[in-house]
């Protein structure tokens, strides 16, 4: 009987790449390296390294087993007695990307055996970056905001990538050492204590992963065999080699790393950077290896995964079971919904802004799930998209803001800066009550006024130079003046942070903490009722088309929600039988009833008006109504 594809892909990762400690057997070191004759092992003594040579081994493997290394032992690689690199599979880099690998114990206290996970229906993401989440910038820094989240409604935190770079200011995006958690954020046991804590609060953990690219300084790669290819061409440069001569091994190093995040970190997803800049033309994607892949961790652990994708495609193919042709992936990012949401509160319209701007497009997204499924794009000059007939809408990660739309601009401003507290929350209901999966960026919910700026800390001055240089050549297509901020400068990092004392001390902040905190809850209620699914939701655009009316129902669930972009207060009318429904949420005065502490669970809210036939929506906002 031959093996389903779910077990050739747990079977392909089973032999561990990088050192790992076996307890009494020793330490086993394995390398691939294709086109070295010799390879050694530099086991780090002092200020001497002690070579021990590798056996040779097929398709290109080196491997060593001794007694002589355990958890706490530094070391190099060195090949063809060349210079020493660090290991490519590394699973710790307590001296950085240059500095020598480390040994670590695959033991670990873990307190969650009977977490299973979280059902998409009832998912609100929390973007962060751990470096500005908190002032101390670590794993268990953050591990002290988790009750807060908890509080408030997030149930699933998505963490910025956190494979290691250079220095210790990144976005995590130029990660080199993909195996090897940041050591200046706690290394690999600080981050299992992140993801330990988070079950223990009932939160799931999803870290962001790039399977696209690798980092410029510390890159070693190319050292040890052909991870990259020439033939196609990235922003980055030579695009890894997924489909090439060797392309077998290069899968087996990344796929062996999403194993180690699902399965002896406890992650319960992953999310993938940019896969449309996953170039492969196999016959069988490295994508549907990874869905494979994570199948089978699921059916292993009794857990239930998560792979969630970024991409601009806007492809449902992504999401759609190999059986359909598909990738098989759970969901995937769709900017479509941020970009009329930020046209519409801010009036932007430069770079890729330029395609929208209008209410009849917010329609059509809560109606088929995204703008552009296959339409004329102005901006694109070619139609982009194809429709998502029969995918839910609730596997479409849909955001108001988030690290990329902040960050990638010159300023890194926040939408609590750049529009009125009117306007910032119907943005946020825009998204919170569509049909979509959502994500809240760090700080959002009680409106953070610092930036978010793109920052480095590269010591390759050239380097440094290049990446002030290529910002602003991204900013070339948008109308915004001034000098951006200096990416290498401590000062853009520390001007990042998270300023929390706000959330004590200001009225507003708090105000807006409640807000987010009852939007969360029919966030919620919206999925779980499949209220804005396919064939239960319509659309109405009013009062002159400056409101939009949403209308969804379900069984015994129906809700009405009005989006008003109108200057002056509008008459709009409600649908159906006068006294059915009951107001849930005004974005205006979001304390129905202020004399009566706000509930964090909508089915025993305070006493609630009867909508009559008739309401007046105020300018910029959003009203909810419902029945339950």
């Amino acid at each position: 009987m031959s093996p389903t594809s779910t077990e050739t892909a747990i079977e392909a990762t089973n032999e561990r790449l990088g050192s790992w400690f076996h307890g009494g057997r020793g330490t086993c070191f394995k390398l691939w390296a294709p086109k070295a004759q010799k390879a050694e092992v530099l086991l780090v003594e002092g200020n001497n390294k002690r070579p021990v040579a590798m056996e040779k081994r097929e398709k290109g493997y080196f491997e060593l087993w001794t007694k002589e290394a355990k958890p706490g032992t530094r070391y190099f690689y060195r090949l063809n007695n060349d210079r020493e690199i660090p290991d490519p599979v590394s699973r710790f880099q307590p001296e950085g990307v240059h500095g020598p690998s480390e040994v670590t114990s695959p033991e670990f206290r873990w307190n969650d055996a009977g977490w299973k996970g979280i059902d998409l229906r009832e998912m609100v993401i929390y973007e962060i970056h751990v470096g500005t989440f908190t002032d101390e910038g670590t794993f268990d820094a953050a591990i002290k905001k988790l009750p807060y989240l908890k509080d408030l409604g997030v149930n699933a935190l998505e963490i910025m990538p956190v494979a290691q770079f250079a220095g210790k200011r990144n976005w995590g995006y130029d990660g080199v050492g993909l195996y090897a958690a940041q050591n200046s954020y706690g290394g690999p046991e600080g981050l299992k204590r992140l993801v330990n804590a988070c079950h223990e609060h009932g939160i799931a953990a999803i870290l962001d992963v790039v399977y696209n690219h690798m980092g410029p300084e510390g890159n070693y790669l190319s050292a040890f065999g052909p991870y990259f290819q020439s033939k196609y061409h990235t922003p980055w440069g030579d695009a890894l080699n997924y489909d090439g001569e060797w392309s077998d091994e290069v899968r087996r190093f990344f796929l062996g790393n999403a194993r180690q995040w699902l399965e002896d970190f406890h992650f319960d997803g992953l999310r993938l950077d940019a896969v449309h800049a996953i170039l492969d033309t196999s016959a069988k994607s490295f994508l549907e290896e990874l869905g494979d892949l994570k199948r089978a961790l699921e059916s292993k652990t009794g857990r239930k995964l998560y792979l969630i994708a970024e991409s601009e495609s806007n492809d449902p193919r992504l999401l759609k079971h190999p059986e359909q042709g598909g990738i098989g992936l759970d969901g995937h990012w769709a900017d479509d919904l941020h970009h009329v949401i930020h046209t519409l509160v801010t009036g932007e319209n430069g770079g890729y802004y330029a395609d929208y701007g209008k209410i009849e497009q917010l329609a059509k997204i809560f109606k088929t799930g995204l703008l552009f499924d296959g339409d004329w794009s102005e901006a694109r000059h070619r139609k982009h998209g194809r429709s998502y007939d029969g995918v839910e809408r609730m596997r479409l990660v849909v955001c108001a803001q988030n690290h990329d739309q902040i960050g990638n601009r010159m300023m890194g401003e926040r939408l609590s800066t750049l529009v009125s507290p009117e306007k910032l929350r119907l943005a946020a209901a825009c998204y919170l009550l569509s049909p979509g999966l959502p994500l809240v960026f760090m700080g959002e919910e009680y409106a953070e006024t610092a930036p978010f700026q793109y920052f480095i800390d590269h010591t390759d001055k050239n380097l440094v130079e290049a990446v002030r240089k290529g910002r602003k050549e991204e900013f070339s297509g948008f109308a915004w003046q001034g000098e951006p901020p200096d990416p290498a400068g401590e000062k853009t990092f520390k001007d990042s942070t998270l300023k929390w004392d706000s959330v004590e001390t200001n009225p507003a902040a708090k105000s807006h903490l409640e807000y987010y905190r009852q939007l969360f809850s029919l966030s919620k209620w919206i999925r779980r009722e499949r209220l804005f699914e396919q064939g239960n939701v319509t659309t109405e655009t009013v009062a002159d088309g400056n409101v939009l009316a949403v209308r969804g129902s379900q069984g015994k669930s129906e809700i009405q929600v009005f989006f008003s972009f109108s200057k002056a207060p509008q008459k709009v009318a409600v649908r159906g039988e006068p006294g059915t429904l009951e107001i849930a949420l005004k974005s205006w005065d979001h304390f129905v009833s202020p004399t009566t502490p706000p509930s964090k669970n909508l089915a025993v809210q305070r006493s609630i008006e009867s909508a009559q036939g008739e309401i007046t929506v105020e300018p910029y906002s959003a009203i909810v109504l419902r029945r339950s």
